[in-house]
Parts: structure tokens; sequence; C-alpha cells
């Protein structure tokens, strides 16, 4: 089984125009959804989801509650909380200048993981695999 940590555009885009998902990672996101991969949302990635919402710039049909609770009920998907051996780490990935992408690849890092990501910062630093 593949494990992977996925990145809040990547969720954002799979919801709402999947054309803009790199091939390996929409294959991902399908293995995930038939329960033959496990990705792991992080709670940051849910809390810029929410600010995107109310931002306007990401609408799910049955609003922002009902798709988190969609998405987590999807065999492969699961919430990854933020805690304090995330923060530690993140700590050290100042190669990364924007705090929530250092604390995505972190929790990356912590469960060992790819980052499903077409970030080109975050691919640029070379500190997590990427899968896109």
């Amino acid at each position: 089984m593949i494990f992977a940590v996925t990145d809040t555009h990547a969720l954002i885009w799979m919801a709402s125009d999947e054309r803009r998902v790199g091939g390996r990672a929409r294959q991902l996101f399908a293995s995930a959804s038939a329960g033959e991969a496990q990705l792991f949302v992080p709670t940051l990635a849910l809390v810029e989801i929410g600010e995107a919402v109310h931002r306007g710039r990401f609408s799910p049909a049955a609003g922002f509650d009902e798709w988190v609770r969609e998405l987590l009920s999807a065999p492969g998907f699961r919430a990854v909380d933020l805690t304090l051996a995330i923060v530690r780490r993140a700590n050290g990935l100042y190669a990364i200048p924007e705090r929530g992408d250092r604390l995505l690849v972190a929790t990356a890092l912590e469960l060992g993981c790819p980052l499903i990501s077409r970030d080109r910062t975050i691919a640029a630093s070379g500190l997590v695999a990427i899968i896109w």
C-alpha cells in the first residue's frame, strides 16, 4: 500500500478541477478513494481549505463541513493532527519560506511519506519526496 501526505492545493483541485492535478497524484487520489492507498490529510490543510471557502476561492457544493466529512469517510483518507513533533521538525526547515508549507513538509517527514504537491519551492528544497 502507498502512503502519502497531501498538500492543500491538491485537495482543492481534486475537488474542483482535477485536470489541474498531475497524473501520478490523480492516480493516488483514486487509489485512496478505493481504499488501496492511504492519504494523510494534515489538519492544517483543512484549516487552509476552510479559509479558502470563507474567501470564496473554493465552494464545495455541500459546504465545508460536509465536504470534510465526506473526504474523511472515504476509506483511504485520514486526518493527521499538528503535533509538537511536527512543529519541532518544521523549525529546521527554513529552506521553505512559508510557515504552512514547512508544517506540511514536516508532517510528511514525520510520517515518513512523500508529499502530494505541485509547489515548486517545496520541490526545489529537496527536503521531501514529491508526487505530482
